[in-house]
C-alpha cells in the first residue's frame, strides 16, 4: 500500500505477548499498529520508549515512521522520555529522505517541544 493512502483507524491496547510475537515474526502489518497502540496506551513509558527505539530502525518505512510518531504519543501521555536516547532519533527523522518518516519526525518534535520543553537546533521545513 502506498504511504499516502493509509487511512486512519482506531488503535487500542496491545499485550506484551502479541507485541513480542510480532517482533519475533517481523510482522510489519502488526508492528506498524502495535507501536502506536503501545505508545498511546501502555502504562510503562520505558517499555513504550524501548519499543519505539527498537522499531525506529526497522526495514519498513511505515514501522519506522510510526515508531517516531510514538515518541510524541509517549510525551503527551506520560510527559516523560529519555532525551539523550530519543532526541537524536527524532532529529534523524527530521532529515530522513522518506516523506512519511520526516512528517512524523515533525510531529514528534512538535509534541516533545510542547509537552517536554525540548528544543531543536534546526527543524527543516516539511
Amino acid at each position: 500500500m502506498s504511504q499516502s493512502h493509509r487511512k486512519y483507524e482506531e488503535i487500542g491496547e496491545w499485550s506484551h505477548e502479541v507485541v513480542e510475537r510480532a517482533l519475533r515474526d517481523d510482522d510489519t502489518e502488526v508492528l506498524l499498529r502495535a507501536v502506536i497502540g503501545v505508545s498511546m496506551h501502555h502504562d510503562d513509558w520505558r517499555y513504550a520508549q524501548g519499543l519505539c527505539v527498537r522499531l525506529s530502525t526497522h526495514h519498513h518505512f511505515n514501522v519506522r515512521g510510526n515508531a517516531v510518531l510514538g515518541f510524541g504519543h509517549i510525551a503527551r501521555v506520560h510527559q516523560q522520555l529519555d532525551r539523550a536516547t530519543v532526541q537524536p532519533i527524532i532529529e534523524a527523522a527530521l532529515r530522513d529522505t522518506n516523506d512519511y518518516i520526516r512528517g512524523h519526525g515533525h510531529d514528534a518534535a512538535d509534541d516533545t517541544a510542547h509537552f517536554l520543553g525540548w528544543s531543536y537546533d534546526e527543524k527543516p521545513v516539511a
